[in-house]
């Protein structure tokens, strides 16, 4: 009987050709802010973005840690908490980076990680 070895050689293609299609994660992801497409290749002109960081968990220690890791790039200008609906509390856990052309977005998500900041991302 070959026809179980004919199955599973079949079977065996079509798992090839999906892993084949799938997307590679090496490859540069894309988005879009400001108008601009987002890849691990450095914004051509300047802007803001906002950054969701998850593991923020206050304004008082958290959100400076992150500021000035985020400003001790040459193509940050400046970085502000997103908008709070209560002062007192940190109920986005967001901030808005202002930054200047040659600004990689992978490079400053990466810095955020090292720092102890997993899982911080470009919203928009």
């Amino acid at each position: 009987m070959k026809l179980p070895y004919i199955i599973a050689v079949v079977a065996a293609i079509a798992i090839a050709a999906v892993i084949i299609n799938l997307p590679n994660a090496n490859d540069a992801s894309t988005s879009n802010v400001d108008g601009q497409t987002l890849t691990s290749a450095a914004l051509t002109s300047p802007g803001t973005m906002t950054v969701a960081v998850p593991e923020m968990h206050c304004q008082y220690s958290c959100f400076p840690r992150v500021k000035e890791t985020l400003e001790s790039s040459d193509t940050v200008e400046m970085v502000e908490l997103a908008p709070q609906a209560d002062p007192t509390m940190l109920d986005d856990r967001s901030v808005i980076v202002h930054y200047k052309s040659g600004f990689n977005p992978d490079d400053a998500i990466a810095k955020l990680t090292q720092e102890g900041f997993a899982d911080s991302t470009v919203v928009q």
